[in-house]
């Protein structure tokens, strides 16, 4: 029998939604990688050299995730350019390289695109993925972007707000009405095409967007956040469970720089970059599959092995601990390859 609880129902639509439930499942650790999938310590961006063979890597080793970010400008004072391609049209072409694997934004400066036109991309995305699409959202992290685009910095949490709104108005609902604060309304004239493939798209927030925790647990699918001290766990969790309360499950994950040492035993090392041998990090993602931490997303930037080594190494060693989960596709495989 249905329930007729709408967070019942909530969770049911996420449990048969191909991309986010490989991802996400109560009480089980997944795997991811942030795009790209090679080292570029001394650069401000990769060379994309391998990056078709490495997404096909992935995606046949069985890990959950790849998450794209978007990054407009090279800022030389701050941080990197990321994977280089556009997130949105990266993850299309990805559509069409990749069978099981999650394909997830991590996420879109939502301030700084018209929401309609995410909508609309995100839609056909997850068409073309067949649901294994996450719309991973963010109001970034470098102000200097902000006046390229005419927008005020200082309105960015309020615009994050009021665009996936928007986002999730016209993508789930036919013939929507919806009014806006900072973009365009819906007077239910109109019907943004194609919807998604399931009832809707699983949306998570990367980091905090300028939002309390409440709002996160209570407006949105999950968080992917960032790790400095994995003493600190624990806390972080709690944290987050007290604030989902009555929205029950909500999934925990991060993001981190990570370096595997060639040395199986070497113990993990202090810094900002995730830097160990396989079976102490082993050993650190069990503690945290038990603490609460639903997804953990790898960002090869400071690597010094290949990446084609080390995805094999955390091939064989780590995913037989931490397995990604599917469900089946029931999509035409015409379609959605």
């Amino acid at each position: 029998m249905t329930s007729t609880n709408p967070l019942d129902r909530l969770t049911q639509e996420l449990e048969q939604h191909r991309g986010y439930s490989r991802v996400f499942q109560p009480g089980h650790l997944t795997f991811g990688f942030i795009a790209p999938l090679e080292s570029y310590p001394n650069t401000p961006g990769p060379n994309l050299q391998d990056h078709l063979a490495m997404a096909r890597k992935v995606d046949e080793a069985g890990f959950a995730a790849i998450w794209l970010r978007d990054v407009p400008f090279w800022d030389p004072t701050f941080g990197d350019v990321g994977q280089i391609l556009d997130p949105l049209i990266y993850a299309g072409f990805l559509a069409g390289v990749t069978r099981q694997i999650t394909i997830g934004t991590a996420g879109i400066v939502l301030p700084l695109r018209d929401p309609l036109i995410v909508a609309k991309q995100a839609a056909s995305i997850d068409q073309l993925l067949g649901g294994r699409f996450i719309l991973g959202l963010a109001t970034g992290d470098r102000p200097i972007e902000y006046p390229a685009f005419g927008i005020e910095f200082e309105s960015r949490a309020a615009r994050f707000r009021d665009a996936l709104a928007l986002i999730r108005a016209a993508t789930e609902q036919h013939w929507a009405k919806h009014a806006s604060q900072f973009y365009g309304a819906l007077d239910g004239s109109i019907d943004l095409i194609p919807k998604p493939v399931g009832p809707r798209i699983p949306n998570i927030v990367i980091g905090q967007s300028g939002q309390t925790l409440e709002w996160i647990a209570e407006h949105t699918d999950g968080i992917l956040s960032y790790i400095s001290n994995p003493a600190l766990m624990p806390q972080t969790i709690e944290r987050w469970r007290t604030a989902c309360g009555a929205n029950g499950y909500k999934p925990y994950g991060y993001g981190t720089l990570f370096d595997l040492d060639r040395d199986p035993d070497c113990p993990v090392q202090p810094g900002r970059v995730l830097r160990a041998g396989r079976n102490a990090l082993i050993d650190l993602w069990k503690r945290q599959q038990d603490q609460g931490v639903g997804h953990v997303a790898l960002h090869f930037k400071p690597q010094r092995r290949h990446a084609s080594e080390v995805i094999d190494e955390l091939g064989e060693y780590l995913l037989p601990h931490f397995p990604s989960l599917s469900i089946p596709n029931s999509s035409n495989p015409e379609m959605h390859r």
